[in-house]
């Protein structure tokens, strides 16, 4: 369970991705603890906590699927879906910037205490009742010389986890496993979320290790991750290392340097300026404020950008 105590004897929650390896079965894997990142995109919106807490399992298991790949730019995780929750973002730069972002419709969720708590405790449909029908994407953008990729895979499944799980399974054919937890905050704990994921690569085994044995210690390396519960996943004052330890020290675990992450918002002025160049004088009579002033807010962090007449008509010609 998440221990007590007080909260300065708490141990701060990390912000990091730990890759590590199953010795046997050369099985890869990492897991992801995000605290303060995720108390820091969660302060930027006033959000439900069953939409909290499935932001918060979009951010980490973005952060998994990134750490796989070998890209120079921004890979996004994003979900689209019909229900009161119609979208679910998540980017990480290669450069370790986190952000994240939900929305939904307000009307769905206020007032309905009731439902509100029966989401927040049952994580295990959040998918079919937040999202409904829709998809999740995987892209990589790193800009004209490096190439992008995307995948797609249909919301079908409970949760996030299981629609991964589908699209490497179907799509990849790449054996994974992933388990997802997410807490916003709740009285004096601060919010926290965590995933396991492990992969069974293509070529990774010893060609002396026999089909039999690989297949087996695939088997093993799963029942031991679904053995880990979403309190020791969210439990401060496990280290990262003793849960990974205490799941495979049997099996064999080698850890390598982890990889921190931080909030980081890829917004800025120079961005907003490049946009607002593309409307007309008459847009932007319709775009001002009382004040007489143009303010373009960014949509995941909340940052104002403010322009007066004076910087609307020096804006560059396209």
């Amino acid at each position: 369970m998440v221990s007590g105590g007080t909260v300065a004897e708490r141990r701060p929650f990390p912000n990091r991705i730990q890759p590590f390896r199953v010795e046997r079965g050369w099985i890869r894997g990492r897991m992801v603890r995000l605290g303060s990142c995720y108390q820091e995109i969660l302060s930027r919106q006033a959000y439900p906590r069953p939409v909290a807490t499935m932001l918060g399992e979009t951010l980490v298991l973005a952060a998994s699927l990134a750490s796989a790949l070998k890209y120079e730019g921004n890979f996004k995780l994003q979900a689209q879906g019909d229900g009161p929750v119609s979208m679910l973002v998540a980017d990480l730069t290669s450069e370790g910037g986190l952000r994240g972002y939900a929305r939904f419709d307000e009307d769905a969720f206020d007032g309905d205490e009731l439902v509100d708590q029966k989401l927040a405790a049952d994580g295990s449909d959040l998918v079919p009742r937040l999202l409904g029908g829709g998809y999740l994407a995987f892209t990589v953008e790193q800009g004209p010389e490096g190439g992008n990729y995307q995948g797609i895979t249909p919301l079908e499944g409970a949760g996030l986890a299981e629609c991964a799980h589908k699209y490497f399974r179907q799509s990849e054919q790449l054996e994974t496993a992933i388990k997802l937890a997410a807490m916003p905050n709740s009285g004096d704990l601060p919010a926290r979320a965590s995933a396991l994921m492990i992969q069974r690569m293509p070529g990774d085994r010893p060609p002396e290790m026999p089909d039999e044995e690989a297949e087996e210690a695939w088997r093993e390396a799963v029942i031991l991750m679904s053995s880990m519960t979403s309190a020791e996943m969210l439990d401060a004052d496990i280290p990262t290392q003793d849960i990974l330890y205490r799941m495979y020290h049997e099996q064999g675990i080698r850890v390598f340097d982890p990889r921190p992450l931080e909030f980081k918002c890829t917004c800025s002025r120079q961005k907003v300026v490049q946009t607002l160049a593309r409307f007309g004088a008459s847009e932007f009579d319709d775009m001002k404020t009382d004040e007489g002033l143009v303010v373009v807010t960014c949509e995941i962090c909340q940052t104002d950008y403010t322009f007066d007449d004076q910087e609307i008509a020096s804006l560059p010609v396209p």
